[in-house]
């Protein structure tokens, strides 16, 4: 979720960073995937094949791409996580991508579902670039959603009871998109200071996901706010949400947008077109 302006940046904040492997099962299971289109759109801009997923989390992305023709190697700093998309088929390599080593291999694109703002946006991009090929795609994305608002203002109150001085924007649920821009913009910037991308673009994909009580209650503990909260606290949480969306009739639909930040690796004098 967003943060507060007046408040850390998220890539600081590392035990929420790697909390999400509390429940990989419930994560996996329950967190939407991503639009076909995006994935269609970043597979048709790789240069070649070979792709590295930065926090891969439990795979759900490298999947995707795996299954639409791609070599996919993961990096995750959570090792239950890692573990996790391991069992998919996925590789996956277990570090903090500040820390990570590529060990000389180079990518034809780079991408990160629902985790770049957890890495420094500034190092990210640069690391980045050193390990894609020349042209190679970097494209960084998140699901902003908007439930409707009596849902979002009863998980916010909750929240805001249970967990008072928390460092999260939960106000921003009821944003869409626009909430999100403290996670776009900083990647844009990364990425234009490195000096190492074409402009960042932003591709958005709008779509929508009908959702029963239970289906939304059994997804929500997998966000970062909650994932580290006592038991009891959560299911404070849990309980209003779960009367708001009663009241409701027991279902809703979830307005979708998922939204890349995307450029493309300059090839640097002296080195081949792939960057080996």
């Amino acid at each position: 979720m967003p943060t507060h302006s007046d408040d850390p940046a998220p890539h600081r904040h590392r035990r929420t960073a790697e909390s999400f492997g509390v429940d990989a099962e419930r994560y996996d299971r329950t967190r939407r995937r991503y639009p076909r289109a995006l994935i269609d759109r970043i597979t048709a801009a790789c240069p070649g094949p070979r792709l590295l997923d930065v926090g891969c989390g439990t795979g759900i992305a490298a999947r995707q791409f795996r299954d639409a023709g791609r070599t996919v190697l993961g990096v995750e700093p959570d090792a239950r996580m890692a573990e996790y998309a391991r069992g998919t088929g996925i590789d996956v390599e277990t570090a903090r991508f500040e820390e990570w080593d590529p060990a000389g291999r180079t990518f034809d694109a780079l991408v990160s579902g629902q985790a770049w703002h957890w890495i420094d946006p500034a190092e990210g991009a640069v690391k980045a670039a050193r390990a894609l090929r020349g042209g190679g795609v970097l494209s960084v994305f998140w699901h902003a959603f908007r439930p409707p608002s009596t849902v979002a203002e009863a998980f916010a109150d909750a929240f805001e009871q249970a967990v008072p001085d928390a460092p999260f924007d939960v106000r921003a649920l009821d944003k869409g998109s626009a909430g999100y821009d403290t996670f776009l913009a900083p990647a844009e910037e990364g990425m234009r200071a490195s000096g190492a991308f074409t402009a960042p673009e932003r591709w958005r994909f709008d779509w929508e996901c009908p959702y029963t009580r239970d289906e939304w209650l059994d997804q929500l503990p997998t966000h970062g706010a909650l994932t580290r909260l006592p038991p009891e606290a959560t299911d404070a949480i849990l309980h209003k949400v779960g009367e708001a969306i009663d009241a409701l009739g027991g279902e809703f639909t979830v307005r979708y947008s998922t939204v890349a930040v995307t450029a493309f690796a300059v090839a640097t004098p002296g080195t081949s077109d792939d960057g080996r």
